[in-house]
């Protein structure tokens, strides 16, 4: 007699299963396992895609995408299990069993989260792993691409690389970062004055919704596909992949980098970038990054700003544009390198010129170091005598960074309703601050969150206000937060304002809509209902 190899992967599925189930003791997790195998497809064994705390893999599994050694503690609550998805039947399975049997499902595509959102809850829950599902499929004679959730951000860009020299896609600079949180959360990157933001070159998506149904642009509706670009795709379903316009970028472009001390003019000079920067050619993008460096006298402290710029054209053309426009940085042919937009991605990851580009191939090695991040908007230039407060603020909060993005160009063409991403036209720079530590103890952590906590309150008077907003992309749970259970609204409110603006309140009716009951949630997400 005959057995069919279908019979005989559910025969094998379910005795490791069955191992699964022996090892552990938690009644809601044996029912979502013995789940799991009749809600997806016996050709692809969800067994070889499950990890318990029983299994020897479950530690490294977890570990290697989780980003922020924060969340390393022996106190940070882990899953009851990992469900490292390997076909997207396993994702509707993993949606399906966790909601029909009481567990919490966070889901996972690169492990970036500043507040550690996707792999850690306070309820018994399970993380759905989607760095597996990482397949990019590029149509270069349509100028689009699929690229699915687990795809990181580096692959994406290797991957347009070796098949065009003048494709690009506007995304972050980080390269291990994963497509699914990075842009339906309104990732950005230095391509945003010439093309907007990553949301705004999306033209179709698949996800699997709170019923286990996988949908794309035509089945989800408008509404849906509305809120998914830019207002958190875990607040709705799981993202699965992404269909996305690539954009036309030169042959060579030119990068630099300019660094200026407050002993070598640099209030004056980043006085002038904040007149200039939002209102220069969409070709140019110029980053300014003022941190705490050695003053030129033993033992005392400075500021050292850093300005990166992209230039999608040649050096001549960029130093004639800055001689006209941003005199004062003094920018000279010996600051600038031709290279094709790939090369610059490294550029813009610290990395030396020359480096191979199969390092954007790398995947994430595990937490390198502990952090705490916020953000901000500003809409008016700081005065100079305000700049020279928050260098004395900056050197007293040392080892804390910033970055000053500028918007402008394209992204002020877009109207702030088109997405939930709300922060366009009349605003002038992102600002994310950021602080890093090796010190192990909740001691040290408590000592410089307080550090970056000072500094983001002695802003207030430069930033935005009423609402205070913030970019939802560099999470921030000390600008509200809900338990992990539940979404209440007016807490809600709270975040959602400062992160969508008038948008969350559009992001709220579609959340009741599409989970009324709202089984995908997290200490951010949006509520189904307005009370």
């Amino acid at each position: 007699m005959k057995v069919s190899m279908t019979v005989i992967l559910s025969v094998f599925s379910a005795l490791l299963l069955s191992v699964s189930l022996a090892a552990n003791s938690d009644p809601s997790l044996d029912k979502f396992l013995q789940c799991l195998p009749d809600n997806s497809l016996p050709s692809y064994p969800i067994s070889e895609a499950i990890y318990t705390t029983a299994n020897p893999s479950f530690e490294s599994v977890l570990l290697t995408y989780i980003n922020n050694r924060r969340f390393l503690t022996p106190t940070t609550p882990k899953p009851l299990a990992i469900v490292t998805a390997l076909h997207e039947s396993h994702v509707q399975a993993t949606v399906v069993c966790a909601k029909s049997h009481g567990l919490q499902v966070r889901i996972r595509s690169g492990g970036h989260d500043y507040e550690g959102l996707s792999y850690v809850s306070e309820v018994p829950f399970v993380i759905l792993d989607m760095f597996n599902l990482r397949s990019i499929d590029i149509d270069l004679a349509s100028e689009t691409a699929w690229i699915q959730a687990g795809a990181t951000l580096g692959e994406i860009y290797y991957n347009i690389a070796n098949r065009s020299n003048v494709h690009a896609f506007p995304a972050g600079v980080c390269p291990t970062v994963g497509a699914g949180g990075h842009i339906s959360g309104g990732g950005y990157g230095t391509l945003m004055r010439k093309y907007g933001l990553s949301v705004d070159n999306v033209i179709d998506a698949k996800v699997v919704d709170v019923n286990g149904n996988i949908l794309d642009r035509q089945t989800m509706g408008e509404d849906l596909f509305w809120a998914i670009r830019g207002g958190g795709g875990a607040s709705f379903g799981v993202i699965l992949s992404w269909k996305i316009n690539l954009v036309r970028v030169p042959a060579k472009v030119t990068v630099f980098k300019v660094d200026r001390t407050l002993e070598e003019g640099a209030t004056d000079i980043f006085y002038q970038w904040q007149q200039v920067s939002t209102e220069l050619d969409k070709e140019l993008f110029i980053r300014a990054m003022p941190q705490v460096a050695n003053g030129s006298v033993e033992g005392t402290k400075t500021i050292r700003i850093s300005f990166y710029g992209l230039f999608l054209g040649q050096s001549g053309a960029l130093i004639s544009m800055m001689n006209k426009r941003f005199p004062k940085l003094g920018l000279q042919q010996s600051d600038c390198i031709e290279m094709r937009w790939i090369e610059s991605t490294l550029f813009w990851f610290d990395l030396p010129n020359g480096t191979s580009i199969d390092v954007l191939l790398n995947r994430p090695r595990g937490a390198q170091s502990f952090y705490k991040n916020k953000s901000d908007y500003v809409n008016h230039i700081v005065p100079k005598e305000a700049l020279e407060r928050i260098w004395k603020m900056m050197i007293k909060a040392e080892p804390m960074w910033m970055q000053w993005n500028p918007i402008g160009g394209r992204m002020s063409e877009i109207p702030d309703t088109a997405t939930p991403f709300p922060h366009r036209a009349g605003y002038l720079f992102k600002l994310q601050y950021s602080i890093n530590w090796s010190e192990e103890g909740i001691e040290a952590t408590d000592r410089y969150i307080s550090l970056i906590r000072e500094m983001h309150d002695a802003m207030a008077p430069y930033v935005t206000k009423f609402p205070r907003e913030a970019f939802q992309n560099y999470r921030d749970l000390d600008i509200g937060s809900s338990p992990s259970n539940q979404t209440n609204f007016e807490e809600a409110k709270e975040y959602g304002l400062k992160y969508f603006k008038g948008n969350f309140l559009r992001l709220v009716k579609v959340k009741g809509m599409v989970d009324p009951d709202n089984f995908f949630k997290h200490e951010q997400s949006i509520p189904p209902r307005w009370a």
